[in-house]
């Protein structure tokens, strides 16, 4: 029986759209869209650019968290997460997001307290916000707020196989670094140009599918 280590993205993948962009259309000041055009064009990193963003907020405490209290999360992620904890696996939510809305929705939907890595949002005034990169790396070649493959290379010295489960750019760099990746949207077509072991999913009941193969670590699930 094989010991994996589950990294799981959160925007986009366990929930229904990317947090920040949802909270920056909502509360976002002028400057953040210019961010993420430098971003989007390469000219700076998305620490810099997520920084940038939050440093853009105007909301209230209250008016932040009505807005997180409205993402829906993936209906099949609370029956992944049970089978990959009774399985004696490692799960954690490793993402480039803001922690105080990843454990937020969480916590209302009574799901498993994981570890959770991700950027610090860090309240500064009344309506100010900032972002706090406790896990951020100087080496981390995207330069992101987190570093994922630094997590990957903790899992890997402790023994245990990594699979990443993700959606987007954030995930990138990781999936070279992974074992094996669950991958949607622009994390599959990535892993197909890049020839990374990797299986298409559309959401967690497709993970929920694989888990056995997985657990038995038959090659032909690797496609």
């Amino acid at each position: 029986m094989t010991a994996w280590s589950v990294l799981c993205d959160f925007d986009g993948t366990i929930s229904a759209g990317d947090v920040t962009d949802l909270l920056l259309e909502a509360f976002g000041g002028p400057g953040w869209r210019e961010a993420e055009a430098e971003w989007l064009a390469g000219r700076i990193g998305s620490r810099a650019c997520m920084q940038r963003q939050i440093a853009c907020l105007d909301a209230s405490v209250d008016e932040l968290d009505a807005v997180i209290d409205g993402i829906g999360i993936d209906d099949d992620f609370a029956d992944f997460a049970e089978a990959a904890l009774m399985r004696g696996w490692e799960l954690s939510i490793v993402s480039d997001g803001l922690d105080y809305a990843i454990r937020r929705i969480l916590r209302r939907r009574r799901l498993p307290d994981l570890p959770v890595y991700a950027n610090h949002l860090a309240q500064d005034g009344p309506r100010g916000w900032r972002l706090d990169f406790p896990y951020a790396d100087a080496a981390c070649a995207p330069a992101s707020g987190l570093c994922k493959c630094a997590i990957a290379r903790r899992a890997r010295a402790a023994g245990r196989k990594v699979l990443l489960i993700g959606d987007g750019r954030s995930d990138f760099c990781v999936a070279t670094r992974a074992d094996l990746v669950f991958a949607k949207g622009r994390l599959a077509t990535h892993c197909i140009a890049n020839r990374l072991p990797h299986v298409p999913i559309s959401g967690f009941a497709d993970a929920l599918r694989l888990m056995p193969a997985l657990a038995a670590s038959e090659p032909a699930l690797i496609v």
